[in-house]
Formats: C-alpha cells, structure tokens, sequence
C-alpha cells in the first residue's frame, strides 16, 4: 500500500509539474533568441522581400491557418506542370498568392525548355516551430528568422528532376538558367545551397 501511495504521489506530482512547466517547455525556439541572430549580407535580400508582402512571422500552426483562413496564403498542389512536390515533413504547402503564380510560371517555363521534365520543390512555408523540429535533424537549418517563416519562399532540388534522385547536369543547368531570368527581372532573388543540394528561392513582391 505505501509503495502505491509512493507511485501515486509521485505520478501526480509530475502530472501537475509539465502542466505548470508546458508554457516554459513550448514552443522549442526562444523568440528573444532568434531575433537576435543577424542574416548574411547574402541572405539579407531574401528576409528584405520576405517582409514586404505584409505577413508576421510565422510563429506556429495558429498563425498560419489565419493567413489561409483570410485568402492570403494558397495552396500549392502536388503537382503542376513542369513541377512536383515532395512529401514536406518541415514545411507546408501553403505561400502567399504571388510566390504560388511564381513558382507555376517558373515551372511551366521549366518545363517549355526541357520539352516535359518535371523539377522537385523540396521545401515551402515554414513555421519558427517547424524550423526548430528541422533543426533536431539538420544543423545546418537557419538558427534565426527563415524567408519560409512568411510565406514567400520555397527550395527547389538540383539533384532530383522526374521524381528520380540522381545528379543530372543538363537539367540542372536548364533549372538555372529559368532561375537567372526570373532573378535578372527583378522577380526573385535565389542561392545555390551546397549542403541541402537545392536553390533557395524567394519571390519579390514586384
């Protein structure tokens, strides 16, 4: 009996400390933290246009159904012309209205110039909370504020064409050269990311 008075005290302590302490606990990021850390001057640009399109960072699931449920956020289907989208365990399928024309232009260019290839979008719109469960499993994932926490930027694979991951040069360099006119028109600005083998995309609110 007073080993399951022992067990019992002890159950409901715990059960009444994670109430007390969930606040502290979630979420996983410390926003006071975040703001702190400064981009890149190449990455700079990115946050810039980001920011330009009215939408607050996106903190967590909450703030980004506001935005769907308010029509500034659309969803981007599975599949388009000229382009896929992998399973997204870190992002999702939702960016504001000219990110979505952006990137279905680009992929129908894409798609012109390869005469039917498909590219892979890879990554889209991210939570701070989302950013940090991606942290869990890549360091390299930004420590600060992302463009993908506004909705305006999405990663595109260099390695993955026609769902098949293999490395392709010659639809790589179709990839960058639809790139380099989007860019050269003021449209997007885009970085070749080594480690992730993708091409980090934000659109410009042109």
């Amino acid at each position: 009996m007073q080993k399951f008075l022992s067990v019992l005290f002890i159950s409901v302590f715990c059960n009444l400390y994670y109430a007390q302490n969930a606040k502290k606990i979630l979420p996983c990021y410390d926003l006071s933290q975040v703001v702190k850390v400064k981009p890149t001057p190449i990455y700079k640009p990115h946050l810039d246009a980001s920011k330009s399109f009215g939408i607050q960072l996106l903190k967590d699931s909450k703030t980004v159904q506001k935005y769907i449920n308010n029509g500034k956020f659309r969803k981007i289907k599975k599949s388009g012309k000229g382009y896929r989208v992998q399973k997204l365990n870190y992002s999702r399928a939702y960016m504001v209205s000219k990110a979505k024309a952006t990137l279905e232009k680009m992929a129908a260019r894409f798609s012109k110039e390869t005469k039917g290839h498909t590219f892979t979008v890879s990554s889209m719109t991210r939570t701070l909370e989302d950013q940090c469960r991606l942290r869990r499993v890549n360091s390299n994932a930004s420590l600060g504020i992302s463009s993908h926490n506004y909705g305006n930027s999405f990663d595109i694979s260099y390695i993955r064409f026609n769902d098949v991951l293999k490395y392709n040069p010659k639809m790589e360099a179709a990839l960058e050269k639809v790139l380099q006119y989007y860019a050269n028109a003021g449209r997007i600005y885009y970085i070749k990311e080594r480690q992730q083998s993708c091409y980090h995309i934000t659109v410009r609110n042109y």
